[in-house]
């Protein structure tokens, strides 16, 4: 989780302009709240009844009121009329791989954000070395709350976002070798005693940021999830302007 809170902060700017960020896939909050933080009015979507919960007593405990959470399938996004066009961002951190259906899932997302809006996402990487032997599969053939596939490459994600009416603007990659191992010494650790686990490893979760950017490409290991920026365009494209045209056209002639 600290890789992508890292990858976050570094490519969403802190705002003052009272613009609103939705988290698909909230989880248990820690990114919509660290969102609302950086100025952002945020609102967290989960499925998970207890997760939005625990969201709740964080953004109270953190004193943060700008950071609202509702019980959402975001499967069925395109239901909430009520969010459509008025986000200026949204992210969804590792919950794509989760659902069937991706390519409604971004068109959904594509559909909350205003013209010129802005889509961060992360999901597992196609080409990961397996943590744990459970990262080979078998994956689920049904949303059960496991992974549906194994991941994505950046042309996979690219075909998603042209079909979502999104514009693929960057890729970049977060949790390298170092982040790998501590999560496999975290999952090992866990059997034992998940309390302790997380205690003993705490520690360690700051060694990613000072040495994984060296290690990781020095001895040619695979990132495990990989990151895109994508954009809403805020203008129609010369092929639409032009299908609208022959459409008029059309239309006049009839």
């Amino acid at each position: 989780m600290l890789d992508r809170w890292r990858w976050l902060k570094s490519h969403l700017p802190e705002s003052r302009n009272d613009e609103k960020l939705i988290d698909i896939g909230c989880g248990n909050g820690a990114f919509s709240i660290g969102a609302a933080r950086r100025g952002f009015t945020t609102l967290g979507l989960s499925w998970d009844e207890r997760n939005q919960t625990t969201a709740d007593l964080r953004a109270k405990i953190c004193d943060v009121s700008s950071a609202k959470f509702e019980v959402q399938d975001v499967r069925h996004l395109d239901t909430r009329k009520d969010l459509i066009g008025i986000f200026d961002y949204a992210i969804c951190f590792e919950n794509v791989e989760h659902i069937i259906d991706d390519k409604k899932l971004l068109r959904d997302i594509s559909n909350c954000l205003k013209p010129g809006g802005r889509l961060l996402l992360t999901t597992p990487y196609l080409h990961y070395l397996p943590i744990t032997s459970g990262d080979m599969g078998p994956f689920s053939t049904i949303e059960d709350g496991g992974h549906v596939r194994r991941g994505y490459t950046e042309a996979m994600l690219d075909e998603l976002c042209q079909q979502a009416g999104l514009v693929l603007e960057k890729t970049s990659f977060c949790s390298g070798f170092t982040s790998q191992k501590i999560t496999y010494l975290l999952r090992l650790l866990s059997r034992i005693n998940p309390m302790l686990a997380w205690i003993l490893v705490l520690p360690l979760r700051l060694l990613p940021q000072y040495i994984d950017w060296l290690v990781t490409p020095l001895i040619r290991w695979p990132y495990f999830s990989i990151c895109i920026e994508a954009y809403k365009p805020r203008y129609s494209s010369n092929l639409d302007q032009q299908n609208t045209a022959l459409n008029d056209l059309t239309y006049v002639h009839q």
